[in-house]
């Protein structure tokens, strides 16, 4: 009989999905495309999601939305499943998520956590429009918006819960890669 193992090791895909539950259990709302359905890895972290909202392919809408149902008090978890197709949403998310606040001098305080993917190149190479990273670009142009790399599994939980207590917006951008 193998020796027993007081701390389990838990992986990136692990670390997502306990992320996950943990705003699922705080009463966020998640949107975005394969939330619902199959259609992309990060699909397989919300099993324990029960609130999801499908969306077209629609980004500056789904950004919109977001926003929208957030100004209502709504706590809302936003998904694009790659980063370039993130940059669909920039309107909103510059013109709007980023500068509402300072526009409506405080009056509107919109919050949204973005989650998003930088698509892998192995095994398989899912193309120039699925794997390119935009963080650099993100944090040069938002002020209000804050920009971070999921790029280690230890990080994963305690960056979510950071962007659940912060006032401001959150953009975490995983790593198809360390899936």
């Amino acid at each position: 009989m193998q020796g027993l193992t007081l701390f389990s090791k838990m992986n990136y895909f692990d670390e997502l999905e306990r992320s996950m539950k943990m705003l699922a259990e705080d009463g966020y709302i998640f949107i975005g495309q394969s939330v619902k359905y199959p259609g992309n890895v990060i699909h397989k972290t919300l099993d324990h999601v029960n609130f999801m909202i499908e969306m077209p392919v629609a980004e500056d809408m789904q950004m919109g939305m977001s926003i929208g149902l957030s100004i209502q008090g709504v706590k809302v978890v936003s998904i694009f499943p790659r980063m370039d197709f993130l940059i669909c949403a920039m309107n909103q998310l510059v013109n709007h998520l980023d500068k509402l606040s300072d526009l409506s001098h405080g009056v509107f305080k919109p919050k949204v956590i973005i989650r998003t993917m930088v698509g892998s190149k192995t095994p398989l190479d899912a193309g120039l429009q699925h794997t390119g990273n935009y963080i650099k670009m993100l944090e040069a142009g938002l002020k209000n918006v804050d920009v971070f790399e999921l790029d280690d599994e230890r990080i994963i939980c305690e960056c979510y819960k950071n962007a659940m207590e912060s006032k401001r917006s959150t953009i975490l951008v995983e790593r198809g890669d360390l899936y």
